[in-house]
Parts: structure tokens; sequence; C-alpha cells
């Protein structure tokens, strides 16, 4: 998509974002009588931080949306200053939204209510009102963001972000036998364990041989290459029991995306029994938020593209699915070499694959002179840089990978890219903004040249109804 006009030059073509305003969290993820749904917090009137509200699109193929008014507004004295992250589940043919609602008093004190609404059509929903008592002894009211859903005997289980008395993180669980009414069970996890001072957005996946426990901890400091971002989202592998409790294993706390903006992902199971992750992009310090150069055109942040989630030899695959495909238009530029190349990419909606027939050797590549991805063979160390727009100074973000470097796929956008390394292995998300109209891509090798086939394919926006 060739820009001219200035103040579309940002504008994004396959990722969701608001019409208008401020876009956080993904919410209430369900697939619903063939129809995929997609929530998200929404500041319909400024681009800042209040009053959230739950914006609505659909799908049934991932290409052609729908858009609806928003699902909840915070107009009940449960909500009024917003009616903040949740999940949905269908139950007897329903759907069931569950989420937070919070409220402010005069002196600033916060209250939160954890709220339901039903809906027949997937459209309408009547609210229902708190279904939790609150406050929670030994909890202050920083309980938020419900994630939902049935367990192997049928009943049901509800996962609360929490912040303890003393300041440090936790998860809470619930049990229902019908949704409405909840027991409190308790701590989620089997051991105390310090991560931050506020855990949002729990979510619990589960496959064959592992359950994982996906959350986003706040006030985490950085370790070298971990934790770089003002918050982080990421994971513990163990078994969820039917007791209520998570016994995780002795793998450490894993970052879900290596990059700058992800945040707050939540997943959902379709009727192929995919898990499909959705993620914000994104967090970032206020005044780098205030900076962003959408916020001119009244809009800011966008969801990631879905993902689909799989468990493979210790660790979380993430990678595009491959409905994403029909977004790429029939022509292709394929350069099968082993040298350099500086190739004008013909849109600036891009699906990059680059493979290797054996494996990368130290390289950089260049998009658009503004991100720059460098590849160390020896250390199989990945680094990611970009340009500050707040700042204008030099920023970068790494991994190390486990094993050689042999895929890379780079889906661009004019001021967003999300990079997936070893079908999806490790993953980095992050925003730029870049003036010129720059198409170039660069691929230089630093040392030894490698075989390798680069194919660029453009890809179409998405076909919106509004």
């Amino acid at each position: 998509m060739e820009q001219t006009n200035k103040l579309k030059q940002y504008d994004l073509g396959y990722h969701i974002r608001s019409p208008k305003g401020l876009l956080n969290d993904p919410n209430g993820l369900v697939y619903y009588k063939g129809v995929y749904h997609v929530f998200y917090q929404w500041n319909q009137a400024d681009t800042t931080h209040q009053s959230k509200s739950w914006g609505h699109i659909t799908t049934k193929d991932f290409i052609h949306w729908k858009t609806y008014k928003p699902a909840l507004e915070p107009v009940d004295w449960y909500d009024k200053d917003g009616c903040y992250s949740g999940s949905a589940v269908v139950f007897e043919g329903e759907i069931y939204l569950f989420y937070t609602g919070n409220v402010r008093s005069e002196n600033g004190e916060r209250k939160s209510y954890q709220c339901l609404a039903v809906s027949e059509d997937g459209i309408h929903f009547e609210k229902k009102g708190p279904i939790l008592e609150h406050p929670i002894k030994g909890y202050t009211a920083h309980v938020r963001d419900p994630k939902v859903w049935q367990g192997k005997e049928g009943n049901w289980w509800m996962i609360l972000g929490a912040q303890k008395e003393n300041l440090t993180g936790d998860a809470l669980i619930y049990q229902s036998a019908n949704l409405v009414d909840w027991t409190l069970v308790g701590s989620m996890l089997e051991e105390s364990i310090s991560l931050g001072f506020m855990w949002e957005c729990p979510d619990l996946l589960k496959f064959a041989d592992r359950d994982i426990f996906v959350f986003s901890p706040q006030g985490l400091e950085a370790e070298g290459e971990k934790y770089n971002n003002i918050y982080q989202s990421g994971y513990f592998t163990g078994e969820f029991l039917e007791n209520g409790t998570f016994v995780k294993d002795n793998q450490p706390f894993e970052e879900l995306d290596r990059g700058f903006e992800f945040y707050a992902p939540q997943t959902f199971v379709d009727d192929a029994g995919r898990t499909i992750l959705y993620g914000w992009v994104g967090v970032m310090e206020p005044e780098v938020e205030a900076a962003v150069p959408t916020r001119q055109q009244g809009w800011i942040h966008a969801l990631t593209i879905p993902r689909e989630i799989r468990y493979e030899n210790g660790k979380l695959i993430q990678y595009p699915i491959a409905e994403l495909a029909n977004l790429r238009k029939e022509n292709s530029t394929v350069i099968k070499s082993v040298g350099n190349e500086a190739v004008k990419m013909t849109s600036l909606q891009q699906d990059i694959l680059i493979e290797w027939s054996k494996a990368a050797t130290d390289f950089v590549l260049t998009v658009r002179n503004e991100v720059e991805i460098n590849y160390q063979a020896n250390s199989k160390k990945l680094t990611l840089i970009r340009t500050n727009w707040k700042t204008r100074g030099k920023e970068e973000r790494s991994v190390f990978l486990k094993r050689d470097l042999m895929e890379l796929r780079i889906m661009v956008e004019s001021s967003l890219i999300e990079l997936f390394l070893n079908r999806g292995e490790e993953v980095f998300t992050l925003r730029y903004f870049v003036d010129e109209d720059d198409f170039l891509l660069r691929f230089n090798y630093l040392k030894e040249t490698a075989e390798k086939t680069l194919t660029l394919y453009s890809l179409d926006s998405f076909v919106l109804e509004k």
C-alpha cells in the first residue's frame, strides 16, 4: 500500500486497530456459531487510557471483517470508569462475557467488580452486573482481567490477575457450576513466587502433555537481554490440577515476545482445535506513547496478527495463522542466491520469507533504512534495532536462539513489524515510524555467505464492513 498522503502514511491494512481513539488489550476472544469474535479495550473519545469500552469486530475467515457498536460501555455504577479486560465462553448457545468494572471514587479510591454480560446473538449483550464479592482479604483493589474456561469434569474455572497487600503479584482461582455463582479457591500457584508488583491478563493454555500459565507481570527488573520493556508478558509451564492449583515445573518464566511493544495476550480455541493468540501492540512508557505520530490522526495502537500457538520441545511456538496467506497477491518476488541483495518492496504490506538451505551466517538485514536485524551465527544471537521516535536514539532487543537460524518470516506494515524466527520459536513485535517513502529491503552478509531463498509477497488489506 504505497502512501502519498502523509496523514495516512502510518495506517495499517491487515492489523486490527480502532476507527479512532485508543485501543489496548484484546478481550473476549471466542468462536461462536461459525464466527470469530474479537473484542478489545477502546477509548472511543480520546487517545488516553480513560473510559474504556469493549470494541467489537468479527470475521469468518480472518480476511473479511465486520465492525459493530461497542459490546460493553461504562454506563453503570459498577463499571462507570471503564469496562476493563476479560474473556468469553459459549454456554447453552449463548456468549458469556466476563470483565472487570472499574470504579473510582471522588477521592481517587479504586474499586474493582468482576461482572457478567450475556448475548443470544453475539451482537447485543445484556449486563448482569457484579458476580463476585469485593474486596478480597489480603489483596488490594487491583484484581482484574477474568479468564474463564471449562474443566475436564464440566465445572468452570476463572483466573484473576491480582496484587497482594504486600504489593506482590498473584493469580486468584475461582470455581463455578453455572457461570453465575462462584467460589474462591485461593491463589492458583502451588508455590509463592516473587515476580513483580501486579499480574495482569492471566490465561491458561492446555496442550496434550503440558499446561501453560500465561500472564503479564508488572515491575520486573531487567536481566541482561530479558525484561527490557516497561511491562512483560510470558509464561510458566506445568500442570493445572482439578483442585484449582497450577503446579509449575522447573522451567523459568519465559517471555512470549522479544520485541518492544507486545503485551496483554489472550488465547482461545476454535472449532478446529487450534489455540489462537492475539496481543496488544502495545505497551510503552507514557512519554513515548504521548509522542506516537498516529495520535495526530486521532488513533493509537493495534492488535497483533492472529498467531496459532503450539507447545513443542519445551517452548510455545507462535506463527501466523494459515488464513493470512490468503492476503498474498498473485505476484511474488523470489530470489535464490548466496550473496547480498537490495530489493525494492512493491508495497508497505509485505510477507517476507527467508529460508537458508543449511544455516544462516552473520548478516544484517535492514527494512526501510530504519529497522535493522543483526544475526551473529557463533552465538546464535539475533538483535533487532530501531529508532525511538521520542528520543531519536537507537534502541535494541535481542535473543539467543537454541538452534541455528534456518528461517526468518517478517510481516511488514507501514508502521508495525512482526518477526518470526525458525517458524515461531522466537518472536519480535515492534512499532516504527519512517517519514520517507522508503521501500527498500537490504540484505548483507558480514563474513561468510550462505545459500538462501528470499521470497517477498505483497499483501492485500483486510476487507472491512462497517
